[in-house]
C-alpha cells in the first residue's frame, strides 16, 4: 500500500505544476506559474524522500498538500468558481488524506 501511496505524491506533484502551467496559459497568471511550479518541484522532493525514508517523505507530502487544501479553499471562497480552485481544493484534501495514512501506516510499520 505504501509504495503506492509514495507514487501518488509524483503524480500531485505533475498536477500541481501542470495546474500553475494552465493557470498562466488562461489568465497570464505569473504568481499561478510560480506557485505551481514551486509546489511541483517541493513535491517531487517529498517523494523522492519518500522512496529513501517513507516516513519523512509522507510527512512532507501531507504538509504540502495540507498547505495546498487551505490555499484552494480560501480561493474558493472568494471567487466562488469550481475551476480550479474547488477542483483543487478536493484534489488537495484527497491527497491530504492519502499521504496522512500513508504517513501514519509507515510509522506504525517502522516501530
Amino acid at each position: 500500500m505504501i509504495p503506492t501511496i509514495i507514487w501518488f505524491i509524483l503524480l500531485y506533484a505533475l498536477v500541481a505544476a501542470l495546474g500553475g502551467v494552465m493557470g498562466y496559459i488562461k489568465a497570464q497568471s505569473t504568481m499561478s506559474l510560480i506557485s505551481g511550479l514551486v509546489s511541483g518541484i517541493a513535491l517531487t522532493i517529498a517523494w523522492y524522500v519518500s522512496l529513501q525514508n517513507p516516513l519523512v517523505g509522507l510527512a512532507i507530502a501531507t504538509i504540502i498538500a495540507l498547505v495546498l487544501l487551505g490555499v484552494f479553499v480560501m480561493r474558493f471562497r472568494s471567487t466562488s468558481k469550481f475551476m480550479p480552485a474547488g477542483l483543487m481544493a478536493i484534489l488537495s484534501l484527497a491527497a491530504t488524506v492519502l499521504f496522512a495514512i500513508g504517513w501514519i501506516t509507515a510509522s506504525g510499520s517502522s516501530s
